[in-house]
């Protein structure tokens, strides 16, 4: 009798681990297997989020730099190193590829990673030109591939938020938005100020927004390199009136990343450098109230008073977590499950219409150029 207790005792602890071992295996996240080519500036950044991602399986590093390589080694021991990009295309167990390289070699990289049928994360800007960033959509399609471009402020708690108030009709009627994403450098040579910097801004306008502006017109000047505008200046007008400003410099005494939105009901100010306060909230403006016309019917001049609003300030707790880790995190879970990621390759396409057309007003002095795929 005994011994039956404690064989159906052992049958029922069997099935529960059986029973638990299947709940356990069911929530177990699947792995990628990952190379991310370029260590450096922001590369870095990159391989560090990635590296403490519960999403990774094997971590590569390409990069033909002994310096980057050293970094590597002494940072993170256990990251596999190769100098070489073939050796990663040709290796069936590398499932997705970074590229944190110079914005000339996006193309060229991005297109013999899509032909390996590899999933793809390209920092922005996607391409140089919108001919090529349509092939490389057109690829990643075609190959049933995850294309995502490295928009990082889309993944920033603050813009979130202000979506949602735009959303929800917070700000009223939007009247127009000015930003200004400003620094004394980083200078580059391989791109201006207006491919290296204004990506965030036109991006973020394009999520808020969710449409193309209809044309944009720009103004840059170049003082520190012949042909590479340090500072640039564009208006965007959307459809409905709506219309942006964006200011971009490498040449400023102050760090500024700043966005300001002016509506009919609310203002909000965005400080992305601020460390308590990126969203402030102003209930202030200028109100349109009409007066009881006494001069009858046939005084049709609509007479009217503008009358100044001014209420509370408020600053809204953020419950903010890294952008670059929500976004890296999204890349792979959108390999996982197979969702197009928020800034996949049409995104990406869409911030490289509006460059384009900027380049060509910047080279034509401040002419107005019309988007092009509208």
């Amino acid at each position: 009798m005994l011994k039956t207790v404690c064989l159906r005792k052992k049958a029922t602890n069997s099935r529960i681990k059986k029973v638990i071992y299947k709940i356990v295996a069911s929530n177990m996240k699947q792995t990628i297997n990952l190379a991310q080519i370029g260590v450096g500036y922001w590369g870095r950044n990159l391989l560090r989020s990635f590296y403490h991602s519960e999403y990774i399986g094997t971590l590569i590093a390409v990069d033909p730099s002994e310096k980057a390589q050293q970094w590597v080694k002494k940072e993170y021991p256990t990251i596999k190193i190769r100098d070489g990009f073939e050796s990663v295309l040709k290796d069936s167990s590398v499932q997705a590829i970074v590229l944190a390289t110079p914005a000339n070699t996006h193309f060229a990289l991005a297109k013999q990673a899509l032909l390996a049928g590899k999933h793809l994360f390209v920092e922005k800007p996607l391409a140089l030109s919108v001919k090529e960033a349509e092939e490389l959509v057109a690829l990643a399609r075609l190959n049933r591939r995850i294309l995502m471009v490295g928009h990082t402020f889309l993944y920033n708690a603050a813009v979130r938020t202000i979506k949602s108030y735009i959303e929800e009709g917070l700000l009223g009627q939007i009247y127009y938005v000015y930003s200004q994403r400003l620094n004394l450098g980083r200078v580059r040579s391989d791109v201006n100020a207006l491919w290296n910097l204004a990506p965030h801004d036109l991006s973020i306008l394009l999520y808020w927004f969710e449409k193309l502006p209809l044309q944009v017109s720009a103004k840059g000047d170049s003082f520190l390199q012949d042909s590479v505008e340090d500072v640039v200046f564009l208006n965007l007008d959307f459809q409905g009136g709506v219309s942006a400003h964006v200011h971009v410099s490498w040449l400023d005494p102050n760090k500024r990343r700043s966005m300001t939105l002016v509506g009919s009901k609310k203002m909000v100010v965005y400080e992305d450098t601020s460390a308590d306060a990126k969203i402030k909230i102003y209930d202030k403006g200028i109100t349109k109230k009409n007066i009881d016309d006494s001069l009858g019917d046939y005084d049709n001049f609509g007479k009217f008073q503008l009358i100044q609003r001014a209420g509370d300030l408020l600053i809204p707790k953020i419950n903010f977590i890294e952008p670059l880790r929500v976004e890296t995190n999204h890349f792979l879970e959108s390999i996982t499950t197979g969702k197009p990621p928020l800034t996949d390759g049409g995104h990406g396409l869409q911030v490289i219409r509006i460059l384009e057309a900027a380049q060509k007003s910047l080279k034509s002095n401040n002419l107005p150029v019309k988007i092009s795929g509208i």
